[in-house]
């Protein structure tokens, strides 16, 4: 049997710094937590801690803190030892919560929660990574805030709060003392980003390049997309395809679109047909009907549950503009070969 040591993230010894760091950060990692988001985040503070990589403690200081001394296991099976017990909020420079997995049951207990909104009423700010604005929304500590999500979690994050309207086509957002990451990279520029806040530019870019890490990619830059998206380099039309995949089933009005991306309705049709060589709308409509072609091909689903999932108000609807692009009805799709499942994900819609 495989007796595997935990990790043990907590700070050198306390006597090789007689000075408080200028950076001090909390972590919380729910159960399943995602390593890769903790571990960019804790190396870019371990480098810019000390000269070289020698991790000594010297300009930030970082805690895993947890209401009991069981190692935390990660999503991929490795677990870490907590620093120890909650400390004061008001010792922290931030609070961070990293989650993970969604469907793995509890990711915090009682006593952790009730330590984030002790540190809320504290006025210490609260980052979510990855998952973690799942906790902290869970929590009710991002009512009438802005939150980032990660494009893949969109959908779950607005089934579980449909109140909240969250941002996915961005890295992170800051709205105050409540900071949310996407996860995955973002996290290593939003690490950079908290460094280089209260330590400097230098030291900031000094832990990216030990870690060979490519520019520094800003808070507003636009996740990573989804194949659909390959070829476009405009990042505007790029947050446009987000917003229409994240709302196929509710199509958002072109002029919604628009006003997001901060252009006139005008401007954003300009851009698409430099861009994608077709309306907006038409491009919209087109993905839908994609959409609703994958799933004829990969569900067993009825006609009428497919057209309402692809945004369309009624099947009689849905059934003409299907037959308009794809040259037979809905109801023949299914006695055609199918598609292959990764289809919808791989062809590009403006070809």
């Amino acid at each position: 049997m495989n007796h595997q040591r935990p990790i043990s993230p907590g700070t050198s010894s306390p006597s090789h710094t007689t000075a408080a760091p200028a950076l001090n950060v909390g972590f919380i990692l729910a159960d399943n937590f995602t390593l890769s988001a903790f571990s960019l985040m804790v190396d870019q503070l371990r480098l810019a801690a000390d000269d070289g990589d020698r991790s000594r403690p010297i300009l930030a200081r970082w805690q895993v803190m947890s209401s009991r001394p069981e190692p935390i296991r990660a999503s991929c099976g490795i677990t870490v030892a907590p620093s120890g017990p909650f400390l004061d909020p008001a010792n922290f420079a931030y609070i961070i919560v990293v989650g993970g997995l969604l469907h793995g049951g509890q990711q915090l207990d009682e006593e952790s929660i009730a330590y984030l909104k002790r540190a809320a009423r504290a006025g210490v700010p609260l980052v979510g990574v990855c998952t973690g604005s799942f906790v902290l929304a869970r929590a009710g500590l991002m009512t009438g805030r802005r939150c980032c999500v990660s494009w893949y979690h969109y959908q779950d994050f607005m089934e579980e709060f449909p109140h909240h309207t969250p941002v996915a086509d961005r890295l992170y957002v800051i709205d105050g003392d409540r900071i949310t990451c996407a996860g995955g990279g973002g996290a290593a520029d939003l690490a950079t980003a908290l460094v280089e806040k209260y330590l400097g530019r230098s030291i900031a870019q000094k832990s990216r390049h030990v870690l060979l890490l490519d520019r520094q990619r800003p808070g507003t830059e636009s996740q990573p997309h989804p194949p659909i998206a390959d070829l476009v380099a405009d990042d505007r039309v790029r947050r446009a395809l987000l917003m229409m995949e994240q709302h196929l089933a509710d199509p958002l009005p072109i002029a919604d679109i628009s006003r997001r991306l901060q252009l006139s309705t005008r401007q954003l049709e300009r851009l698409f047909q430099t861009v994608m060589g077709q309306r907006p709308a038409e491009f919209y409509r087109r993905l839908r009907l994609r959409y609703a072609r994958f799933l004829l091909d990969t569900t067993g689903r009825s006609v009428t549950d497919i057209a309402l999932e692809a945004g369309f108000s009624d099947c009689a609807h849905f059934s003409r503009q299907f037959k308009a692009q794809h040259g037979f009805t809905p109801s023949d799709a299914r006695s055609r070969a199918p598609v292959a499942v990764q289809s919808m994900a791989a062809q590009r819609l403006f070809e």
